[in-house]
Order: C-alpha cells, then structure tokens, then sequence
C-alpha cells in the first residue's frame, strides 16, 4: 500500500499537508528513480496550474531537483498533457505537473511522467516512496559544478499550440462554417492561458468563460465538475456546443446545444465511431474502465466495436492500450486518451476531435451525441471500518444481494461495487433502467455493507 501517491499522484492541502519540505523529498526521490538509467545530468520540465500555492509548490520542486543534481525547465503555467507532450518532444528525462486537477483551489498535488510523456507506475511511485522513507535523502545531494541549474522556458506554449495546429488545422479549415460556435470554459485553470490560441489559430468561433483565474477561483462553480453555468451560456448565447475543461487540461466534457451534457462515455462513442468510419481505430477496440455506463458497453455490441475494461484510472486505460496496440480509450469523468496524437488524456485535443467528428456529420451536437442511449446510474457510498473496507466480497449476505440484483437485471443493469482508494468507504454502483428503483436498491445494499463492515 502506498503511503503518499494515490490513484492520480500525491494529492493533499497545500502548506500543511502537501508541504514544502514533503515536496523537497518527492522532487529528491523522483529525480534519483526516474533518471538512475542515464548517464548524463537528467532534464526535468515542470508545469503547473493556476492554485494560489503553486508556485510555494514549484519553489521547493525545482530546489529538490537542483540538489540532487538535475537541470530544470520551468513552463509555469501549462495543462497537464502540454507538459506530457513537451516531455516527449524534448527528450526530456522526466516532467512533474503540479496540479490537484479538479479540487478546490486549498488543495494542490504532484504527479510525475517518465521521458515517454506517460504517467509513471505504481511500481516507480512505490520506489519513489521507499527513497523517501529510507532516510537517505541527504545522500542524493550534489556537489560543487554537479549542482543542477534552472530556465524559465514558459515560451514553450508556443510549442503546444503548434501542435494543434499542425493536427488539425487542415482538416477543421476544410470542415468549418461560420455558423458554427463554441462555448468554452476553462474553469479558471491551466488552459486559461491557451485555449483562446488553439481556437482562435484554427479559425473557430468560439466564447471563452471562466478565464481570469486569481489563484483561489479554480473549479469555483465552473469547469468541468460544474456544468452549471456552460450549459446556461450555450443556450443564452445559441451556441452550437460548449466545452468545459478541468483544473489541470486533461479532462472534457461537453454540452450540446440543448444544454444536455455529454460525458466521457458519450465522447468516447462519438469518436469511436469517427475513427472507424475513417479506418483509424486500431483493432476497432475501446478501452474504458469498469465505471463507465452499461450504455457504452451497449453501443459497442450494436455497432461491431470491441469494448473493453480496466479497473480506474486513466493509466490503467493507458496501460492497456499499450499493451494491447489500441489507440481510443478513457473514462466517464471525461479523460479521453487519443494515443496517436499524446500519451495522456488531453482535454483540448479530446474536444477538437468532438468538434472535427460533429463538423464532419453534418448535425447537431445533441443527434450526434445521441448514439449512446446513456442508463440512469447511482452511486452510494457506504461508510465502514478503514481496515475492513476490501472485505465487501467476503461476506456472504452483501455477495447474495449483488448477485441477486445482476440475475433480476438480466443485462439490463449492473452492481458495481468496489473499496474507495483513499478514504473508508466502499462505493455502491447500480446502473438499470428506473433511476428511483436503482436508488432504492443501492441505498439497501450500501446501508447492508454498512452494518456488516462496521
């Protein structure tokens, strides 16, 4: 069991939890694993979002890295996958992204990528942990002319719009129409500072919301945990589709023109269905994880398209894909991994691939969202004792109602139910049908781990 990475990097409240001195460690730690193959004084990017602690964080990363030795490149503000990207490109040996993604702004976090531009495992983060504990930090320590130095390189945003523009600029140029426009919210985040380039380069009509961030305004009531306010604009502002990004950059979600939203598993169906259509998607399989709705899993079978399932994470989607040479995979909370353009779920990229796929059909966004009919899903958590949490398959009354719940669905619905990775909680969740009947049935068996695992 890891002690300080979690399911996406170590994340904790900036200052008193995630403090300087535990960054100093992480940053010593990280640049001693993920460049002891080198034979040369290790390059390491670091980007950041908008937090008001990002830069404390930053401060105490790039003093980590130099004191062990490395050289630093400082993006400042950037999303997440234009770090990744930029890791790759460069031939950097690793890059850190200080960011806590979509939580409140009190919150800030840090997640590592190797020199392919790829979250790392589990395995390199538990390696990165023992370092840590082992009290051998202060032998990581340069001397004299090994002492690592610092750039600012916050031009390197150019980079990442090119990108783009070298991607897609062709094909939206031929697609787009002048009555076409885009609402996009950038939830005060890291892709304030670059989506209005990548729109405004590629020639799209677009509204930009939710740009001026002041370090405490991050997800604050916008972005895509908060669809709120996107939906409302689109259709005051008779828009033909918003976007509304996370903290980070690496999540999307959508909205159509009614104001109905488009989740992950909406977008990953549009897409797939594009790149099929184009020949472009590898083995004609999607990746998704074990959360994603029953409606997706469904839209695959009728459409010829293989679907399958990892646990979650979107670097369990990757590793998968990776593994298995597939290219479209991702998650409900709207991290869309294209692997034939960057190695990470990449919110903007996964929004102009939308846009591109909608352009191409002709249609509004709500018929061409419409191919996944999506099923009502609930979920409930179920408070229980911190050591007995990965026991819910072991007792023998919760194992007989989940079992008797999925043979009444009949493959109609599903109970999934699964141990939350930071927290005592066991996750109750029930897709089928009727959203009232699914509500009271999740409330039954969450209430029955409840007692059972008290």
């Amino acid at each position: 069991m890891r002690k300080y990475f979690g399911t996406d990097g170590i994340r904790r409240i900036a200052n008193t939890e995630l403090t300087p001195e535990l960054v100093y460690k992480v940053a010593k730690a990280g640049a001693c694993v993920l460049s002891k193959h080198t034979d040369h004084a290790p390059t390491i990017l670091i980007g950041r979002d908008t937090r008001i602690s990002g830069t404390l964080i930053e401060s105490a990363m790039v003093a980590g890295f130099l004191s062990y030795g490395a050289n630093v490149k400082i993006l400042g503000v950037m999303p997440t996958p234009g770090v990744a990207y930029l890791t790759k490109k460069l031939k950097a040996d690793a890059s850190v992204v200080i960011s806590a993604s979509h939580n409140t702004f009190e919150f800030n976090g840090v997640k590592y990528f190797s020199n392919l531009g790829m979250k790392i495992s589990d395995e390199l983060e538990e390696e990165i942990e023992e370092i840590m504990d082992s009290g051998k930090i202060d032998e990581l320590t340069a001397c004299n002319d090994k002492i690592g130095v610092s750039e600012i390189a916050t031009d390197l945003l150019d980079e990442y719009v090119y990108f783009f523009r070298k991607n897609f600029e062709e094909d939206i140029e031929a697609l787009n129409n002048d009555d076409f426009v885009v609402a996009i919210d950038t939830a005060n985040g890291a892709t304030s500072v670059v989506a209005d380039k990548v729109f405004t380069a590629l020639g799209i009509r677009h509204y930009i919301i939710n740009d001026t961030p002041n370090g405490i305004n991050i997800n604050d009531g916008c972005g895509s945990t908060h669809l709120e306010m996107l939906k409302q604009y689109v259709i005051d502002k008779k828009c033909n589709l918003g976007i509304a990004y996370d903290g980070d950059g690496d999540r999307c979600l959508a909205v159509d023109e009614k104001g109905n939203e488009i989740d992950g598993d909406k977008i990953l169906a549009v897409i797939s269905k594009y790149m099929k259509a184009k020949g472009k998607l590898n083995k004609d399989t999607v990746v998704a994880t074990v959360m994603s709705n029953l409606g997706l899993n469904k839209y695959a079978k009728e459409n010829e398209l293989n679907f399958v399932q990892t646990k979650v994470g979107d670097r369990y989607v990757l590793e998968e894909m990776l593994k298995e040479g597939y290219n479209l995979g991702g998650e409900q909370s709207g991290h869309v991994i294209c692997l034939d353009y960057n190695p990470t779920g990449d919110g903007i990229l996964t929004s102009l691939m939308l846009i591109k796929a909608i352009l191409e059909e002709g249609k509004k966004a709500s018929e061409v969202a419409g191919i996944m009919k999506a099923y009502p899903q609930v979920l409930i958590n179920a408070k229980v004792s911190s050591d007995k949490k990965n026991d819910f398959d072991k007792d023998e009354d919760v194992k007989a109602a989940i079992e008797a719940l999925n043979k009444e669905f009949d493959g109609n619905g599903r109970v999934l139910i699964r141990a939350s990775g930071t927290e005592p909680l066991v996750r109750v969740m029930i897709e089928g049908e009727d959203q009232e009947y699914i509500t009271k049935k999740a409330r039954e068996i969450a209430d029955l781990i409840q007692e059972k695992l008290k």
